[in-house]
């Protein structure tokens, strides 16, 4: 089959080729790749495996065989799916308690475009409890998993204050629910109950500064590349707390959730680049280089 290797020797570290064809598990069901989404942690992360592997989270596409064990859908189900690898391909083998079938109208670009980025969001977001009626600080807004979170923290009731790198890629999400768009942190006030950081660096540590009694930093990404270097005494005081984030595992319910929600009108998948597989190069160079706003689906033909 064919599928995106990982390839040290190619300008964007992967490229077409063939490898043999993935031997599913007695719990994992065989579904052929229709759509995939590409996450900057994969292609610029330091997440990539050994020349010739396939790379890869977030796919969707119709299962072709059914899991053995007789968990999860039945051959011919449109699927979102999700792994730790194995996305990039014309067939992937995944535990059925890392997929969901798709309610009708969600198509596979918009699917694939959900895993990491949408579930981050929604599992970050619950880590604040309620957040009705409460300032909740989105940096990276502007990219994949920050679009997701202010739309679901609006949907949450929370004032959304959606943080930028620039004006221009702060376009567009007031109508996502965002309260305030602002470009990185100047003239922030508070006081913020959550922060959902995908920057890190000095940001992090003025977001810190404003947050009230008993809120939270989610550290889910450093996307900034700098550091974030608190000064003496910068953590004294009323009980607040950065916490390390991962999304971890066992996503079908949540799968299942985010498409309902696509599918209702309630959550919007914005792609800012799709192509076609062959030209997976210039959509890596797109992600990396900051431009694309959303996410980046590649078609699998």
């Amino acid at each position: 089959m064919r599928a995106l290797l990982v390839d040290s020797s190619a300008k964007s570290g992967f490229r077409l080729g063939e490898t043999a064809e993935p031997a599913p598990a007695p719990n994992q069901a065989l579904v052929e790749i229709k759509a995939l989404s590409l996450n900057y942690g994969e292609v610029a992360g330091g997440y990539g495996k050994e020349d010739g592997a396939v790379n890869g989270w977030d796919a969707a596409g119709v299962v072709v065989k059914a899991a053995a064990d007789g968990s999860g859908p039945e051959p011919g189900s449109r699927v979102v799916t999700f792994g730790s690898g194995g996305a990039w391909a014309e067939l992937r083998a995944v535990d059925t308690t890392e997929l969901a079938v798709l309610p009708d109208g969600v198509d596979f670009a918009q699917a694939a475009a959900l895993p990491v980025a949408a579930v981050t969001a929604l599992r970050a977001l619950r880590r604040f409890g309620s957040v009705l009626g409460r300032r909740v600080l989105v940096t990276g807004a502007a990219g994949g998993v920050g679009r997701f979170a202010v739309q679901l923290a609006a949907l949450s009731g929370a004032h959304v204050i959606a943080s930028v790198g620039s004006v221009a890629r702060g376009e567009g999400l007031e109508k996502l629910g965002a309260a305030e768009v602002i470009v990185g942190v100047e003239g922030l006030t508070g006081p913020l109950h959550g922060v959902l950081d995908n920057v890190g660096g000095p940001n992090q540590v003025t977001a810190f500064g404003l947050l009230a009694e008993g809120g939270s930093i989610q550290s889910i990404g450093a996307t900034s590349g700098e550091p974030s270097v608190y000064p003496p005494y910068a953590t004294v005081g009323p009980q607040r707390r950065v916490e390390g984030f991962m999304m971890g595992y066992n996503l079908g319910e949540d799968l299942a959730y985010v498409a309902s929600l696509v599918a209702a009108g309630k959550l919007d998948v914005e792609i800012g680049y799709r192509g076609s597989w062959e030209n997976s190069e210039d959509a890596i160079a797109a992600l990396i280089g900051r431009k694309v706003v959303g996410k980046a689906v590649l078609d699998v033909a």
